[in-house]
Protein backbone atom coordinates (compact mmCIF):
# COMPACT_ATOMS: atom_id res chain seq x y z
CA UNK A 1 0.00 0.00 0.00
CA UNK A 2 1.08 3.46 -0.59
CA UNK A 3 2.34 6.04 1.67
CA UNK A 4 0.65 9.37 2.46
CA UNK A 5 1.16 12.46 3.66
CA UNK A 6 -1.67 15.36 4.68
CA UNK A 7 -0.81 18.26 2.87
CA UNK A 8 -3.73 21.89 3.43
CA UNK A 9 -6.09 18.88 4.79
CA UNK A 10 -5.77 16.46 2.11
CA UNK A 11 -4.63 12.82 1.73
CA UNK A 12 -1.99 13.27 -0.87
CA UNK A 13 -0.20 9.51 -1.96
CA UNK A 14 3.58 9.69 -1.92
CA UNK A 15 4.64 8.34 -5.39
CA UNK A 16 6.62 4.82 -5.27
CA UNK A 17 9.88 4.19 -6.87
CA UNK A 18 12.68 1.60 -7.08
CA UNK A 19 16.35 1.32 -5.95
CA UNK A 20 17.59 1.23 -9.26
CA UNK A 21 15.79 4.27 -10.16
CA UNK A 22 16.89 6.29 -7.99
CA UNK A 23 20.52 5.21 -8.50
CA UNK A 24 21.17 3.44 -4.94
CA UNK A 25 23.00 0.20 -5.32
CA UNK A 26 23.39 -2.80 -2.74
CA UNK A 27 26.42 -2.08 -1.27
CA UNK A 28 27.67 1.42 -1.93
CA UNK A 29 24.53 3.23 -0.94
CA UNK A 30 22.11 0.56 0.78
CA UNK A 31 24.53 -1.49 2.85
CA UNK A 32 26.27 1.80 4.22
CA UNK A 33 22.89 3.23 5.14
CA UNK A 34 22.08 0.48 6.94
CA UNK A 35 24.60 -0.37 8.87
CA UNK A 36 25.05 2.99 10.94
CA UNK A 37 21.25 2.35 11.72
CA UNK A 38 20.68 -1.44 11.37
CA UNK A 39 18.04 -1.12 14.33
CA UNK A 40 15.43 0.37 11.29
CA UNK A 41 15.45 -3.66 10.24
CA UNK A 42 17.26 -5.09 13.41
CA UNK A 43 16.55 -3.62 16.19
CA UNK A 44 19.07 -4.50 19.74
CA UNK A 45 21.54 -5.37 17.09
CA UNK A 46 25.29 -3.88 17.01
CA UNK A 47 27.08 -4.60 13.68
CA UNK A 48 30.06 -6.29 13.94
CA UNK A 49 31.68 -6.63 10.87
CA UNK A 50 31.01 -5.52 6.79
CA UNK A 51 31.21 -8.46 3.26
CA UNK A 52 32.58 -10.97 6.74
CA UNK A 53 34.09 -14.08 4.82
CA UNK A 54 36.26 -15.53 7.80
CA UNK A 55 36.59 -19.16 6.08
CA UNK A 56 38.21 -20.86 4.08
CA UNK A 57 37.54 -22.04 -0.10
CA UNK A 58 34.69 -19.56 -0.44
CA UNK A 59 34.51 -16.33 -2.30
CA UNK A 60 31.15 -15.31 -0.65
CA UNK A 61 30.52 -12.66 2.25
CA UNK A 62 27.82 -11.83 4.37
CA UNK A 63 26.72 -8.37 3.71
CA UNK A 64 26.32 -7.80 7.63
CA UNK A 65 27.16 -9.67 10.86
CA UNK A 66 25.88 -8.27 13.80
CA UNK A 67 24.90 -9.64 17.48
CA UNK A 68 21.91 -9.04 19.45
CA UNK A 69 21.95 -8.51 23.07
CA UNK A 70 21.58 -12.07 23.81
CA UNK A 71 24.48 -13.04 22.39
CA UNK A 72 22.76 -14.74 19.39
CA UNK A 73 25.04 -13.78 15.72
CA UNK A 74 22.44 -12.15 13.54
CA UNK A 75 23.28 -12.66 9.53
CA UNK A 76 22.09 -9.81 7.50
CA UNK A 77 21.44 -10.13 3.81
CA UNK A 78 20.52 -7.35 1.46
CA UNK A 79 18.92 -7.26 -1.93
CA UNK A 80 17.62 -4.21 -3.91
CA UNK A 81 15.35 -6.51 -6.05
CA UNK A 82 11.33 -7.08 -5.89
CA UNK A 83 11.78 -11.04 -5.19
CA UNK A 84 14.84 -11.28 -3.31
CA UNK A 85 16.74 -13.78 -5.41
CA UNK A 86 17.14 -16.77 -3.19
CA UNK A 87 18.80 -14.60 -0.61
CA UNK A 88 17.33 -17.05 2.13
CA UNK A 89 19.19 -19.87 0.56
CA UNK A 90 22.72 -17.82 1.01
CA UNK A 91 21.95 -16.69 4.69
CA UNK A 92 21.42 -20.24 5.50
CA UNK A 93 24.89 -21.01 4.29
CA UNK A 94 26.40 -18.40 6.54
CA UNK A 95 24.41 -18.82 9.32
CA UNK A 96 25.84 -22.83 9.14
CA UNK A 97 29.39 -21.97 8.52
CA UNK A 98 29.63 -19.00 11.73
CA UNK A 99 27.51 -21.36 14.14
CA UNK A 100 30.95 -21.85 15.70
CA UNK A 101 32.21 -18.97 16.09
CA UNK A 102 34.12 -18.38 19.38
CA UNK A 103 33.72 -15.21 20.97
CA UNK A 104 37.82 -14.38 21.23
CA UNK A 105 37.68 -14.77 17.39
CA UNK A 106 33.92 -12.36 17.36
CA UNK A 107 36.27 -9.92 19.78
CA UNK A 108 39.00 -9.75 16.90
CA UNK A 109 36.34 -9.29 14.04
CA UNK A 110 34.98 -6.26 15.69
CA UNK A 111 38.08 -5.17 16.27
CA UNK A 112 38.95 -4.78 12.47
CA UNK A 113 35.14 -3.18 11.76
CA UNK A 114 35.94 -0.88 14.43
CA UNK A 115 39.08 0.01 12.70
CA UNK A 116 38.17 0.03 9.26
CA UNK A 117 35.15 2.54 10.33
CA UNK A 118 36.70 4.76 12.37
CA UNK A 119 35.24 3.81 15.34
CA UNK A 120 38.10 4.01 17.41
CA UNK A 121 37.84 3.46 21.67
CA UNK A 122 37.87 -0.23 22.81
CA UNK A 123 36.46 -2.59 20.65
CA UNK A 124 36.49 -5.11 22.73
CA UNK A 125 34.73 -3.17 25.74
CA UNK A 126 32.15 -1.46 23.53
CA UNK A 127 30.90 -5.15 22.78
CA UNK A 128 31.08 -6.47 26.42
CA UNK A 129 29.46 -3.38 27.27
CA UNK A 130 26.21 -3.52 24.23
CA UNK A 131 26.03 -7.39 25.79
CA UNK A 132 26.10 -6.61 29.36
CA UNK A 133 26.93 -9.56 31.29
CA UNK A 134 30.67 -8.56 32.49
CA UNK A 135 31.81 -12.42 32.29
CA UNK A 136 31.38 -13.46 28.71
CA UNK A 137 33.57 -16.24 27.06
CA UNK A 138 32.86 -19.18 24.56
CA UNK A 139 29.91 -20.89 26.55
CA UNK A 140 27.91 -17.58 25.88
CA UNK A 141 28.48 -18.92 21.82
CA UNK A 142 27.75 -22.64 22.49
CA UNK A 143 25.38 -23.40 19.78
CA UNK A 144 23.83 -25.33 21.91
CA UNK A 145 22.42 -22.50 23.99
CA UNK A 146 23.01 -19.76 21.41
CA UNK A 147 21.30 -19.11 18.34
CA UNK A 148 22.15 -17.77 14.90
CA UNK A 149 19.08 -15.59 13.80
CA UNK A 150 18.89 -14.25 9.64
CA UNK A 151 17.39 -10.83 8.72
CA UNK A 152 16.76 -10.41 5.20
CA UNK A 153 16.16 -7.08 3.82
CA UNK A 154 15.01 -6.42 0.58
CA UNK A 155 12.37 -4.54 -1.45
CA UNK A 156 10.05 -7.28 -2.20
CA UNK A 157 9.73 -11.28 -1.82
CA UNK A 158 8.79 -14.12 -4.11
CA UNK A 159 6.32 -16.26 -2.90
CA UNK A 160 8.58 -18.71 -3.23
CA UNK A 161 10.98 -17.36 -0.85
CA UNK A 162 8.32 -16.23 1.89
CA UNK A 163 6.94 -19.61 1.95
CA UNK A 164 10.89 -21.60 2.62
CA UNK A 165 10.66 -18.84 5.29
CA UNK A 166 7.89 -19.66 7.21
CA UNK A 167 8.77 -23.49 6.73
CA UNK A 168 12.12 -22.97 8.08
CA UNK A 169 10.86 -20.78 11.19
CA UNK A 170 8.67 -23.34 12.03
CA UNK A 171 11.22 -25.61 12.11
CA UNK A 172 13.09 -23.76 15.12
CA UNK A 173 15.10 -21.00 12.97
CA UNK A 174 15.16 -17.42 13.29
CA UNK A 175 14.23 -15.85 10.24
CA UNK A 176 12.81 -12.40 10.15
CA UNK A 177 12.45 -10.90 6.66
CA UNK A 178 12.12 -6.75 6.32
CA UNK A 179 10.91 -4.82 3.23
CA UNK A 180 12.47 -2.04 2.02
CA UNK A 181 10.69 0.76 -0.37
CA UNK A 182 11.38 3.79 -1.47
CA UNK A 183 9.20 7.09 -2.13
CA UNK A 184 10.00 9.99 -3.85
CA UNK A 185 8.22 12.77 -1.49
CA UNK A 186 8.68 15.68 -4.13
CA UNK A 187 12.31 14.80 -4.71
CA UNK A 188 12.70 14.07 -0.61
CA UNK A 189 13.70 10.07 -0.95
CA UNK A 190 11.90 8.51 1.77
CA UNK A 191 12.44 4.66 3.24
CA UNK A 192 8.93 2.60 3.68
CA UNK A 193 10.17 -0.34 6.47
CA UNK A 194 8.05 -2.92 7.33
CA UNK A 195 8.57 -6.42 8.63
CA UNK A 196 6.36 -8.76 6.33
CA UNK A 197 7.72 -12.49 8.43
CA UNK A 198 6.83 -12.73 11.27
CA UNK A 199 3.99 -10.35 10.92
CA UNK A 200 4.57 -7.55 13.56
CA UNK A 201 0.92 -8.05 14.95
CA UNK A 202 0.66 -11.38 15.17
CA UNK A 203 4.65 -12.09 16.15
CA UNK A 204 4.03 -13.18 19.61
CA UNK A 205 0.97 -15.88 18.85
CA UNK A 206 3.11 -17.17 15.56
CA UNK A 207 5.87 -17.65 18.23
CA UNK A 208 3.30 -19.61 20.54
CA UNK A 209 1.93 -21.34 17.58
CA UNK A 210 5.57 -22.55 16.59
CA UNK A 211 6.84 -23.45 20.09
CA UNK A 212 3.14 -25.69 19.75
CA UNK A 213 4.23 -27.48 16.93
CA UNK A 214 7.84 -28.14 17.97
CA UNK A 215 6.64 -29.80 21.26
CA UNK A 216 3.65 -31.38 19.44
CA UNK A 217 6.77 -33.08 17.07
CA UNK A 218 9.03 -33.90 20.18
CA UNK A 219 6.10 -35.78 21.63
CA UNK A 220 5.59 -37.59 18.55
CA UNK A 221 8.92 -38.63 17.99
CA UNK A 222 9.02 -39.59 22.30
CA UNK A 223 6.20 -41.77 21.45
CA UNK A 224 7.41 -43.39 18.81
CA UNK A 225 7.41 -47.41 18.68
CA UNK A 226 11.22 -48.17 18.33
CA UNK A 227 10.79 -51.79 19.56
CA UNK A 228 12.67 -54.19 17.60
CA UNK A 229 11.55 -58.35 17.10
CA UNK A 230 12.51 -61.57 16.87
CA UNK A 231 11.71 -63.33 13.56
CA UNK A 232 11.50 -67.18 12.85
CA UNK A 233 10.79 -68.57 9.32
CA UNK A 234 10.48 -71.99 9.63
CA UNK A 235 14.12 -73.06 11.09
CA UNK A 236 15.63 -69.75 10.26
CA UNK A 237 15.71 -66.99 13.23
CA UNK A 238 16.40 -63.29 12.31
CA UNK A 239 16.76 -61.42 15.61
CA UNK A 240 16.94 -57.81 16.71
CA UNK A 241 14.17 -56.63 13.37
CA UNK A 242 12.85 -52.90 13.28
CA UNK A 243 9.38 -53.10 12.01
CA UNK A 244 10.02 -51.68 8.48
CA UNK A 245 12.93 -54.25 8.41
CA UNK A 246 10.83 -57.17 9.22
CA UNK A 247 8.00 -56.66 7.29
CA UNK A 248 10.63 -56.47 4.24
CA UNK A 249 12.35 -59.52 5.53
CA UNK A 250 9.10 -61.46 5.39
CA UNK A 251 7.81 -60.49 2.71
CA UNK A 252 11.22 -61.42 0.45
CA UNK A 253 11.48 -64.97 2.16
CA UNK A 254 7.66 -65.88 1.56
CA UNK A 255 8.54 -65.48 -2.09
CA UNK A 256 11.80 -66.96 -1.77
CA UNK A 257 10.21 -70.00 -0.75
CA UNK A 258 7.58 -69.51 -3.10
CA UNK A 259 4.97 -68.25 -1.73
CA UNK A 260 1.69 -67.10 -3.20
CA UNK A 261 2.27 -63.72 -4.24
CA UNK A 262 -1.42 -62.67 -4.55
CA UNK A 263 -1.51 -64.00 -0.72
CA UNK A 264 1.16 -61.28 0.46
CA UNK A 265 -0.87 -58.78 -1.38
CA UNK A 266 -4.00 -59.79 0.11
CA UNK A 267 -2.42 -59.61 3.74
CA UNK A 268 -0.95 -56.12 3.60
CA UNK A 269 -2.53 -52.85 3.74
CA UNK A 270 -3.06 -50.78 0.76
CA UNK A 271 -1.62 -47.93 2.32
CA UNK A 272 1.58 -49.88 3.00
CA UNK A 273 1.87 -50.97 -0.76
CA UNK A 274 2.61 -48.42 -4.01
CA UNK A 275 1.64 -50.82 -7.09
CA UNK A 276 2.89 -50.72 -10.93
CA UNK A 277 1.36 -51.68 -14.59
CA UNK A 278 4.11 -53.69 -16.09
CA UNK A 279 7.69 -55.37 -14.26
CA UNK A 280 9.76 -52.49 -13.00
CA UNK A 281 13.23 -52.63 -12.19
CA UNK A 282 14.79 -50.60 -9.33
CA UNK A 283 15.76 -47.39 -11.04
CA UNK A 284 12.48 -47.17 -13.15
CA UNK A 285 10.48 -47.94 -9.30
CA UNK A 286 12.40 -44.77 -8.23
CA UNK A 287 11.63 -42.77 -11.39
CA UNK A 288 8.24 -43.48 -11.11
CA UNK A 289 7.76 -42.57 -7.14
CA UNK A 290 9.25 -39.59 -7.87
CA UNK A 291 7.93 -38.36 -11.39
CA UNK A 292 6.12 -35.47 -9.68
CA UNK A 293 8.99 -33.80 -8.18
CA UNK A 294 8.36 -35.21 -4.85
CA UNK A 295 11.28 -37.99 -3.75
CA UNK A 296 8.53 -39.99 -2.82
CA UNK A 297 11.03 -42.70 -3.19
CA UNK A 298 12.74 -42.80 -0.14
CA UNK A 299 9.33 -44.07 1.76
CA UNK A 300 10.19 -46.81 -0.09
CA UNK A 301 11.79 -50.41 -0.13
CA UNK A 302 12.55 -49.89 -4.08
CA UNK A 303 16.76 -50.52 -3.95
CA UNK A 304 17.80 -53.61 -5.98
CA UNK A 305 16.09 -56.71 -5.76
CA UNK A 306 13.46 -54.72 -3.38
CA UNK A 307 10.44 -54.50 -5.48
CA UNK A 308 8.65 -58.00 -6.30
CA UNK A 309 6.36 -58.37 -9.08
CA UNK A 310 2.81 -60.11 -9.11
CA UNK A 311 0.75 -60.90 -13.02
CA UNK A 312 2.87 -58.56 -14.51
CA UNK A 313 2.69 -55.88 -12.34
CA UNK A 314 5.90 -54.35 -9.61
CA UNK A 315 5.02 -54.09 -5.99
CA UNK A 316 6.97 -51.73 -3.68
CA UNK A 317 6.63 -51.80 0.09
CA UNK A 318 6.57 -48.96 2.60
CA UNK A 319 8.67 -48.10 5.19
CA UNK A 320 6.34 -46.75 7.34
CA UNK A 321 4.96 -49.46 9.24
CA UNK A 322 2.42 -48.30 12.90
CA UNK A 323 0.60 -50.40 15.15
CA UNK A 324 -1.31 -52.64 12.95
CA UNK A 325 2.13 -54.36 12.19
CA UNK A 326 1.80 -57.17 14.57
CA UNK A 327 -1.42 -57.81 12.90
CA UNK A 328 0.13 -58.22 9.88
CA UNK A 329 2.79 -60.56 10.35
CA UNK A 330 -0.16 -62.42 12.15
CA UNK A 331 -2.27 -61.99 9.36
CA UNK A 332 0.97 -63.62 6.74
CA UNK A 333 1.32 -66.34 9.05
CA UNK A 334 -2.33 -67.72 8.79
CA UNK A 335 -2.02 -67.19 4.55
CA UNK A 336 1.68 -69.64 5.30
CA UNK A 337 1.04 -72.02 7.93
CA UNK A 338 4.05 -73.97 6.45
CA UNK A 339 6.37 -71.35 6.96
CA UNK A 340 5.96 -71.49 10.61
CA UNK A 341 6.23 -67.34 11.13
CA UNK A 342 6.40 -66.47 14.09
CA UNK A 343 7.79 -63.11 15.54
CA UNK A 344 7.74 -61.92 19.49
CA UNK A 345 9.63 -58.43 20.91
CA UNK A 346 13.00 -59.47 21.30
CA UNK A 347 15.20 -58.87 24.32
CA UNK A 348 17.86 -56.96 22.59
CA UNK A 349 15.43 -54.58 22.62
CA UNK A 350 14.81 -54.59 26.42
CA UNK A 351 18.50 -54.47 27.52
Amino acid sequence: MPIYRIDDNKIVPIQSTTFKEQGLLERSDLQALLKTRIDAISPDTLVVAEEFSGWEDSRRSIDLLGIDKDANLVVIELKRTESGDHMELQALRYAAMISTLTFDKLVDIYKRYSSENNLGGDAKGRLIEFLTPDDLNDEEFDPEVKEVKIVLASAGFSKELTTSVMWLNDRRLDIRCVRLRPCDNDGQILLDVQTVIPIPEAEEYQIGIREKRQRERASRRSERDTSKYDVTIGDERYPAQFKRQMMLLLVSEILKRDGDPEKVLEAIPKRNLEVFEGELDSVEVKEQLDSDGTPRSRYFFCGDGQPFHVEGKTCVLSKQWGRETLDVVEGLGKKFPELNIKCRRSEQDDA
